[in-house]
């Protein structure tokens, strides 16, 4: 029963305005399932494949559109009635499609993914309305959109000779993310700038023991009067200034 209620693909609305989508939609899922025959003209399905396939159709339609083809039964002469109603919609559909492809330029997009969404957008529009974009037609849109700034990495890839938009696609991505590599590490560390020390980096034995030498050296010399001057007064009672008649115990 789940199976039933889920929809395999977006129904048929009542405005027709996705029609160009739902037609493809239906006649992949019934070619998938042996029922692609059922919708062309002087097939010899059998009645219950073209229940099968009817039962698909109705089944992605906008419910006002199942109220309106209630009693219809065969799955073609349902098709050829959705495609009387609705075919129009290529029409209002290509003259968009081929503005949108007129304007489409690289530049204008921030990145090259964005492009590239874009473009099979507008190329799935023109396949959908009958028009043939082919790889040549798409690169060279590429190439010729390039900004004017970039004119010498247009004749650099133009060069390489790519055969398919896709192979052209997967260049501009790796050369965006290496870019952005590059930039990543320049932040981290400019050119000419020196590394950091090590937070744990050990201080050489040597200058710190020359150093206590050095301090001991001096208050060896000194003597406990180092600190006379300062207000230091000896603690030792037999080192104490002698006196006349003083005597150490």
């Amino acid at each position: 029963m789940s199976k039933i209620n889920n929809l395999e693909y977006a129904a048929l609305n009542l405005s027709g305005d996705n029609y160009l989508q739902w037609a493809l939609d239906t006649k992949i899922i019934l070619k998938s399932k042996n029922l692609g025959a059922c919708i062309t003209d002087g097939n010899e399905s059998s009645e219950k494949d073209r229940y099968s396939a009817i039962l698909i159709i109705r089944h992605h339609l906008a419910e006002s559109l199942k109220d309106q083809y209630l009693t219809v039964e065969n799955p073609l002469e349902l098709w050829t009635k959705l495609k009387s109603k609705y075919d129009h919609q290529r029409t209002m559909l290509l003259p968009k499609a081929l503005y949108d492809w007129r304007n489409l330029r690289i530049q204008d997009f921030k990145s090259v993914d964005e492009y590239n969404s874009a473009l099979f957008k507008i190329v799935s529009k023109l396949k959908l309305c009958g028009e043939t974009i082919t790889d040549a037609d798409m690169l060279e849109k590429t190439f010729s959109t390039f900004h004017t700034s970039n004119v010498l990495l247009q004749q650099q890839y133009r060069e390489k000779g790519f055969s398919t938009y896709a192979n052209l696609i997967s260049c501009l991505l790796l050369a965006k993310q290496n870019n952005e590599l590059l930039v990543r590490n320049s932040e981290m560390k400019p050119p000419g700038a020196k590394a950091l020390p090590e937070a744990h980096a050990a201080i050489e034995p040597k200058d710190e023991s020359s150093k206590k030498e050095s301090n001991h050296g001096r208050m060896r010399g000194r003597g406990r009067w180092q600190g006379r001057n300062r207000g230091f007064q000896p603690r030792d009672r037999w080192f104490q200034p002698r006196d006349r008649g003083f005597r150490p115990r």
